[in-house]
């Protein structure tokens, strides 16, 4: 079964070490400024989720929300969060890490996309 936002075991470790120092956290893309589509990982609370953000899922304990522009984009992928070394330029939580997260992603099949959960609005 796919699903509609995953992550890797190496983003996940990466989680784990940003909420012992931050607290709860959330996953936000937005597709505009700064890393464009770079999903940005914040302090729960330290971001307002706008009722055109769409939640797509959780992953690693953590809400994932999309602007629903940008999910226009995506809504036939599977999007996978995954880590890499390099300084991003957002005002994501692992950036003073030297790391930063992004998203691959996969096309899925019209049988999948029919068998996922739809995406709800935030507000």
């Amino acid at each position: 079964m796919p699903e509609r936002v995953k992550i890797t075991e190496a983003a996940e470790k990466v989680v784990e070490q940003l909420r012992a120092e931050h607290g709860p956290l959330l996953f936000h893309l937005s597709g505009g400024c700064c890393d464009g589509s770079a999903p940005m990982c914040l302090a729960q609370g330290d971001f307002l989720i706008g009722s055109r953000d769409l939640k797509l899922g959780t992953i690693a304990d953590c809400p994932f929300y999309i602007a629903e522009d940008t999910f226009s984009y995506y809504r036939a992928c599977e999007i996978t969060v995954d880590v890499t070394p390099g300084r991003g330029a957002s005002f994501s939580l692992e950036i003073p890490l030297d790391l930063r997260f992004l998203i691959r992603s996969r096309i899925l099949s019209d049988k999948e996309i029919k068998a996922l959960p739809k995406p709800t609005h935030s507000a």
